[in-house]
């Protein structure tokens, strides 16, 4: 028999005689449009996806991300016109993350939202990053949105309303991926550490921060520094890592920057 078919043969009988080891992969999950003025945000039901999704054991969260696209008054929003994006780390498929997520935004959906839903891969994201850049500046259309989408195989719904969501959901999987844009509305263990001092080793340990730097980027290193986390401690996300964003008080204190600081350099 020649070689290729015996592997050929052997491949097939591996089917039924052992278990497929699942592949873990990073995937992106981008959602939009889900409050009205008089409910709560999408960052807070973001929020509540992740713990849902891990209480599935659907995967393990690495962080939630907020974008800020184009502010104008030609753009319909509810506020601000951000949208946001989970990253989550695990075997499960897209399409069984989709169906967890599509049934949770339409049972949280507020009246009169246009709820927008992205699932993507690493490479499909990435490739989608143009997209999310140019909605940042210019108005884009969701036609423009769904060919995106259809070129790069990439599940983007609308769920409800007008379906106008699906611009910022197809956004934010894209400029989480290429890593320079937006801040961290969810990082592990970091807002229970409100206001507390606490050294940069235990900061390390404790939470899923990357990098602690001074804004002209210059990494702080030493373990042992003492870093004031303030009311209000939130990473950015910086060359595709969680960034604590920190200036010096004397020696070896630091404290994270004020709120508005960071709002003002990643909206």
């Amino acid at each position: 028999m020649p070689c290729h078919q015996q592997g050929v043969l052997s491949w097939w009988a591996s089917i039924g005689n052992s278990n497929w080891t699942k592949v873990v992969r990073t995937v992106y999950i981008g959602i939009d449009d889900t409050d009205n003025l008089e409910t709560r945000g999408t960052g807070f039901r973001a929020r509540q996806l992740m713990q849902l999704l891990e209480a599935e054991k659907l995967g393990k969260g690495l962080g939630i991300t907020r974008h800020q696209l184009l502010f104008d008054k030609r753009v319909p929003y509810t506020s601000h016109n951000s949208s946001a994006c989970l990253a989550l780390k695990g075997d499960s498929g897209i399409d069984e993350l989709a169906d967890l997520c599509r049934e949770f935004l339409l049972s949280i959906a507020a009246i009169g939202s246009d709820v927008g839903l992205c699932v993507a891969d690493e490479v499909q994201a990435l490739r989608s990053a143009k997209f999310g850049q140019k909605a940042k500046v210019d108005l884009v259309t969701q036609q423009q949105a769904r060919e995106v989408a259809e070129q790069l195989s990439i599940l983007l719904e609308g769920l409800t309303g007008d379906h106008q969501g699906i611009i910022g959901a197809l956004s934010a999987v894209g400029l989480h991926v290429e890593g320079n844009d937006g801040r961290y509305i969810w990082g592990r263990g970091l807002r229970d550490f409100d206001n507390q001092i606490m050294t940069l080793r235990m900061i390390k340990e404790k939470t899923n921060i990357d990098k602690v730097a001074l804004l002209d980027g210059s990494e702080i290193v030493c373990g042992e520094v003492q870093i004031h986390l303030g009311p209000w401690p939130r990473t950015v996300r910086l060359e595709k890592q969680a960034v604590l964003l920190v200036e010096r008080l004397s020696g070896n204190d630091f404290k994270v920057l004020d709120k508005e600081i960071i709002k003002s350099i990643h909206p």
